[in-house]
């Protein structure tokens, strides 16, 4: 690289990675470094990372990424942070971290959460919050932690996320996103800020002091400390911005700027989002909504962490299989022409609490082959659930633009398109979560007026798969077949409720 060349550095911290990527101001991708992140499980439903790790592996994911593109940290003019949200992270009084972060993945405040939908809870916030309520989010995570953990809870000096406490580790100043604290049960989407009515409901008050300032995407937060630039190489100084929440990261460059596509994110969770440029009231259904990166807009957004880990997880107990082959075996059979289905609900469903994962109507002829493509169509049939639900709220959408790994198979792409009914477009871009940091670092410091303009000015080529009407009709008659069996079962766990099971 020359000595003269400038950069922005994106940040995406992942459930199972944490990448850094160096960006021109045109948005063209330098380098990217990557190191994974362990997820500590000790005890059944839990999912904790440890924050002094995840702060050394971001450290050394910096570093390695200038040393391998050969950019001193002069070059580097901005950063920003992309990551998962939800979750909960926590500072004592002496802003060190207290405990292990607990992740969206955890379910350990399960029954409280039960609890709380019998009490009427979701319902009463729900119109202030325009969340649902489940068992990730950092109010059902701070509640657990009050009645399991009271020492713990009485020592709580800051409420952060991911990129929260990420950030404070570069600068030394405490904020909550907006993209990210907005989908929290924390925050008052019609108000635009916390509301301490939310707390009292919830029962966790205490913590009010303890909610550090709201800040914007492409805010300036802090700049980089000497200490955090003896350790990644950056320059003191450089500015931070607030950063997104990966799902609004991912929406960004995935083209979203209107009510005209969906985006459907494929990863451990199954996502679909749609931008609204205000609040609906009377939906058919409670949708998510969160603050956008642009004024006046809204993110909306129906997930389930019920999309491609299922195929990860299983494939790992294989043993060594190229998705190369996955895609070969999967094409290899007719289409949707198995009566072999899959709930992929291994991760969580969005079919209710009790629901879990599993094969039916496996018989001694189905093989390998089989077992994957009824992962493939049950992960689309998932997508399906919530893609359904966002047609009805965008009735003008007229593609689905889809991000995450499953986009490299054209095998999975298609059946997606062919299920959905829908043009599924695939926007060019291999590392959202590191370019949407980017750009919000790049609008921070001024090269764009706002994410509108960068979106303008940074465009990537879209591949498209078109739906075959030909099997359309014979997949929507298995998808049928799915949500009859997925009838079946909430049944099965009603019963089991019922007679104490």
């Amino acid at each position: 690289m020359s000595e003269h060349e400038t950069f922005w550095l994106g940040i995406d911290c992942g459930g199972t990675y944490l990448k850094a990527g160096l960006y021109d101001s045109q948005g063209r991708e330098h380098g990217i470094a990557r190191q994974a992140l362990q997820t500590l499980s000790p005890a059944p439903g839990y999912a904790e990372r440890d924050m002094h790790v995840l702060w050394q592996t971001c450290v050394g994911t910096i570093a390695s990424l200038l040393r391998q593109q050969k950019v001193s940290g002069a070059q580097v003019k901005g950063v920003g942070i992309s990551a998962q949200g939800k979750g909960l992270f926590l500072l004592d009084k002496q802003d060190q971290p207290l405990g292990n972060a607990i992740l969206s993945s955890d379910r350990r405040a399960m029954a409280l959460v039960h609890r709380w939908q019998q009490d009427g809870i979701p319902q009463k916030l729900y119109p202030h919050t325009r969340q649902t309520l489940w068992t990730g989010h950092p109010v059902s995570l701070l509640r657990w932690v009050k009645e399991n953990e009271p020492q713990r809870y009485a020592q709580t000096g800051c409420v952060m996320m991911a990129h929260d406490w990420l950030r404070f580790q570069l600068t030394g100043v405490k904020g909550c996103e907006e993209s990210n604290i907005s989908e929290s049960n924390l925050y008052n989407m019609a108000q635009g800020g916390y509301d301490p009515r939310l707390t009292a409901w919830l029962g966790i008050s205490e913590i009010d002091d303890a909610l550090p300032p709201v800040v914007g995407s492409a805010d300036i937060c802090g700049e980089i400390t000497p200490q955090a630039a003896a350790l990644t190489g950056l320059a003191a100084g450089t500015p931070v911005v607030g950063g997104l929440f990966d799902v609004v990261s991912t929406a960004l460059c995935a083209g979203l700027r209107d009510e005209q596509r969906l985006n459907a994110v494929m990863g451990t969770w199954a996502v679909t989002s749609g931008i609204s440029d205000g609040i609906r009231h009377g939906e058919p259904h409670p949708y998510v909504y969160g603050r956008y990166v642009n004024d006046g807009q809204y993110i909306v957004h129906e997930a389930s962490p019920t999309s491609s880990g299922n195929l990860e997880w299983l494939t790992a107990q294989w043993g060594d299989i190229s998705f190369a082959e996955i895609n070969r075996l999967v094409a290899s059979l007719p289409k949707a022409g198995s009566d072999l289905l899959f709930l992929p609900f291994l991760y969580g469903s969005n079919a209710g609490l009790e629901m879990t994962s599993g094969f039916y109507g496996m018989q001694a002829i189905h093989t390998r082959a089989h077992l994957l493509q009824a992962v493939y169509e049950g992960v689309v049939f998932c997508h399906m659930t919530h893609l359904n639900r966002m047609r009805e709220r965008f009735s003008n959408a007229q593609a689905l633009r889809v991000t995450g790994g499953p986009t490299r198979s054209g095998v999975w792409m298609q059946m997606l398109a062919d299920v959905s009914g829908l043009p599924v477009e695939l926007p060019q871009v291999e590392e959202t979560g590191c370019f949407g940091a980017a750009l919000a670092a790049l609008t921070g410091t001024g090269v764009y007026r706002d994410f509108r303009e960068a979106q303008r000015a940074i465009r990537h080529d879209i591949q498209t798969r078109w739906p075959d009407p030909n099997v359309h009709a014979a997949y929507q008659r298995k998808y049928q077949r799915y949500q009859l069996l997925i009838s079946a079962l909430q049944g099965y766990h009603a019963q089991i409720k019922e007679h104490h099971l």
